[in-house]
């Protein structure tokens, strides 16, 4: 899905400068282990399934929804793998956003993993020990939907920093 209408409608009222938004990352496994990926149209990238929560949406309902949108996969939601923020972002067009990263761990369900959007070349499952190349912050989301102790992570506070 492209950009959500409600985005373009605060874009219209505030141009390019910084939107904050929420964001959800949805690692999905299969019952042998294998991960779930994409590989992005807009450059090419392999990555986790991703995309914004709509308005008053359940940031889990979005990650069953994206994943649903982006590849075909119905998936359930197994638990909150951890939260973090990513760095600013500057698109081609001049628009800034900066993201809520909610990562969210996801069990495969049914369907047959295929392209099923625009937004995407590839839709593959790899093997956790054979994964392509990630942008850090999916190999992070991976890293902790994976971990064994399944208790959401999160970016402690930096030291210093007193509010």
């Amino acid at each position: 899905m492209p950009t959500p209408e409600f985005i373009l409608a605060l874009r219209d009222m505030i141009g390019v400068h910084p939107l904050w938004l929420p964001g959800v990352k949805a690692v999905v496994t299969d019952d042998g282990g294998r991960l779930l990926l994409v590989r992005r149209a807009d450059n090419g990238r392999w990555t986790v399934p991703a995309g914004i929560v709509e308005p008053g949406e359940e940031p889990a309902m979005t990650a069953v929804r994206e994943v649903q949108e982006e590849t075909g996969v119905i998936v359930r939601v197994s638990h909150l793998a951890g939260v973090g923020t990513t760095a600013p972002v500057v698109y081609p067009n001049g628009d800034h956003a900066q993201y809520l990263d909610v990562v969210m761990a996801c069990e495969y369900v049914s369907g047959e993993a295929r392209v099923n959007d625009d937004e995407n070349l590839e839709v593959r499952w790899f093997e956790s020990d054979a994964l392509p190349e990630l942008p850090p912050l999916h190999r992070r989301a991976i890293e902790w939907a994976l971990d064994p102790h399944a208790r959401a992570h999160f970016v402690p506070e930096p030291a210093g920093d007193d509010h």
